[in-house]
């Protein structure tokens, strides 16, 4: 069976790290690179993360920074649960490893013109890179595979009444990647918020006794400690590694294809992902998104993961 090849493109943040700990070390996906926005946090800061946990867990990929900013609207970021790095709750050895020179888009349209096989791009930050990338050079359309991202919601959004933070970050570049023509799957808040880092899932990750457990247990519980700060969760919703747990087995979550609208008024629901569950307005299907998610089976996925890294 050929691995799937992937770019990973983020913001981290600490679940963004829990997706990169997962995609970077399993038989059926091979890694090509890591892509930076800002998002939880500057550009700068977001990068050191990804730069840090690709030393820590041993990936020789490339590292490329990426937009500083969104296409139109005024940054956004996230500290309140993040932390002023980005990624608090754990400490990183100094490290030797540099960015890539190409910037995010430059190597998003280089490695997917020239991918043999075509590339599944996952997104778990804003999607800036990727949009550029699409606008800049249109053809890599035709060799992605498909786009996966963590964004959005069918319901509620985080940040607003009606928008996840993901996709409030950058309307205008969901609208565009969302428009694109390619294959789009949605994870979005109504499966992520039911993956909670209960305070028994750090407890049964810290068996597993290595150095990603380790990673896992000492960003969850500051992660935690954030959420329940902010929002009173007794475990924080994992949201982006659902994206990494699907490419590994797609049957942890239900799909359904639907039109989705990505709202760019700048009005009271600006950033909303609309869907069109029922099919009222008959328009084109040009998404699917996710509508229930196996959570044990999510949970079991995680688990596996951090067990193929060494002590």
């Amino acid at each position: 069976m050929n691995r799937r090849p992937i770019i990973l493109d983020c913001d981290p943040g600490h679940d963004d790290a829990i997706a990169i700990l997962m995609a970077g070390n399993h038989p059926d996906i091979e890694l090509l690179g890591i892509t930076v926005e800002s998002g939880n946090q500057t550009l700068m800061k977001t990068g050191k993360n990804a730069l840090h946990l690709a030393a820590y867990l041993d990936l020789d990929v490339p590292v490329c920074l990426g937009a500083s900013e969104p296409i139109i609207k005024e940054v956004e970021a996230c500290p309140a649960i993040h932390g002023e790095s980005g990624l608090d709750g754990f400490t990183y050895l100094p490290i030797e490893k540099q960015f890539d020179s190409r910037s995010a888009v430059s190597y998003l349209i280089e490695t997917i013109l020239s991918a043999p096989q075509k590339v599944t791009v996952v997104t778990t930050g804003p999607m800036t890179n990727l949009a550029l990338a699409m606008k800049v050079e249109p053809r890599i359309k035709d060799n992605i595979e498909e786009v996966v991202l963590m964004g959005g919601s069918i319901g509620r959004g985080n940040v607003t009444p009606a928008a996840e933070f993901n996709i409030l970050c950058d309307p205008e570049a969901a609208y565009i990647v969302f428009n694109s023509g390619c294959v789009v799957k949605m994870f979005g808040l109504d499966v992520t918020r039911q993956v909670l880092v209960l305070p028994s899932v750090i407890e049964r990750m810290a068996k597993v006794e290595n150095k990603a457990s380790k990673l896992f247990v000492d960003l969850m519980t500051v992660f935690n400690q954030n959420q329940k700060h902010v929002f009173g969760f007794a475990g924080g919703p994992l949201h982006d590694p659902v994206t990494i747990a699907y490419l590994i087995d797609p049957t942890v979550v239900k799909l359904q294809h639907v039109s989705c609208e990505i709202d760019i008024s700048r009005g009271t629901s600006y950033g909303r992902t609309n869907c069109d569950l029922f099919n009222y307005q008959k328009k084109p299907k040009n998404a699917y998104v996710a509508t229930e998610i196996d959570v044990a089976k999510y949970w079991d996925i995680v688990e596996s993961c951090i067990q193929r890294y060494s002590l």
